[in-house]
């Protein structure tokens, strides 16, 4: 897809054995937040979590997992802030209340840790990475940082705004990418002073944020649930066309309401999405087997090799005999290049 296939999280997580969640710690406090204390998740496939303490109360970490699902379970605090931010990948979180929100990179939610206690969190693109933070406000209302206190912050502000009611779900902006750009390119050595600093800025962002409508869309969790089901009959059945009628009708969704959710889900319109799965599909058989250019269209679900051959070149910039040519050729030359190294060592 577009979004990129799982190739940097893949090698981020070279390390850690399938079923397992890796946790971090790098610094500490002398008290913990959420994460450090009784923080559970289990997963359908791997991930990484490397924790910071970054201010009395507050505890940030990087995520990197490549799985379908995340399942966390921790205390449910209305007094605890949760904020997450999608850096790549697209991440779902069925949370309580029947309430799923979906983030694409630069997205952001930003909820109690009460909506989260017991939830899901999805990778309908098989992998995520983000930076999740964790205010223990009551905590930060009692020694607040210098920053806060010179811009006289008060953590009711946030507990009133975002800890009341459902998860808010902010869309990607100039600002948030600003504050969080310097956290993914800060030198090892300076990523707790950048944390630090830029924990406030966002803090402070948050305690002036106004919407003005323009938070993501959110849909129920048995809605998106279906949206999964849908994926899975189109991406197992790539030989058969269905349109959206055929859907709304096998599925009781009405066809605005599919296509909607849809795109919140895998961030792309249904039609665009499938085509780019044919094509990657397409891509995989090309690579794997000899099968002639027109049975490959056949597989992937178009009836004559013109079509397909026209959609290849759409995604890939590159006719599928072209992509088999440059495929083989790269692989002899690993070949050789590996057969030299065995002779010279």
């Amino acid at each position: 897809m577009k979004h990129g296939e799982p190739v940097h999280a893949e090698r981020l997580l070279t390390d850690v054995a399938a079923g397992n969640l890796s946790i971090i710690c790098h610094t500490s406090l002398p008290d913990h937040t959420l994460l450090s204390d009784q923080f559970q998740a289990r997963t359908d496939g791997k991930g990484r979590i490397e924790a910071y303490s970054v201010l009395p109360g507050i505890e940030a970490s990087y995520n990197v997992f490549v799985a379908q699902q995340m399942r966390f379970q921790h205390e449910d605090s209305v007094h605890v802030l949760e904020i997450f931010y999608c850096r790549n990948g697209r991440i779902g979180w069925n949370m309580q209340g029947d309430t799923a929100v979906y983030l694409g990179s630069g997205d952001m939610t930003v909820h109690s840790a009460a909506c989260c206690a017991d939830s899901a969190m999805m990778f309908p693109l098989g992998y995520g990475e983000g930076l999740s933070i964790s205010v223990d406000l009551r905590r930060l209302a009692a020694d607040r940082p210098g920053i806060l206190q010179a811009a006289a912050f008060d953590p009711k502000t946030l507990q009133s705004a975002f800890c009341s009611g459902k998860p808010a779900a902010l869309p990607s902006s100039p600002e948030l990418e600003g504050i969080f750009q310097p956290l993914y390119t800060a030198k090892p050595s300076l990523r707790l002073p950048y944390l630090q600093l830029k924990v406030q800025e966002l803090l402070l962002y948050l305690s002036q944020y106004q919407t003005g409508g323009k938070e993501l869309t959110q849909y129920f969790s048995r809605q998106t649930e279906q949206i999964k089901d849908i994926h899975k009959l189109l991406t197992e059945h790539l030989d058969q066309r269905f349109t959206i009628e055929d859907l709304s009708r096998r599925y009781l969704m009405n066809t605005s309401t599919l296509k909607a959710v849809f795109k919140t889900v895998y961030g792309l319109p249904i039609a665009t999405y499938m085509k780019e799965y044919r094509i990657h599909r397409a891509m995989v058989l090309l690579r794997e087997r000899d099968d002639s250019i027109a049975s490959i269209a056949e597989q992937v679900g178009y009836g004559s090799q013109g079509k397909f051959t026209k959609a290849f070149k759409d995604v890939t910039q590159l006719l599928p005999t072209e992509y088999r040519k440059n495929h083989l050729a790269n692989k002899r030359n690993r070949d050789s290049a590996r057969s030299l190294a065995d002779k010279t060592s």
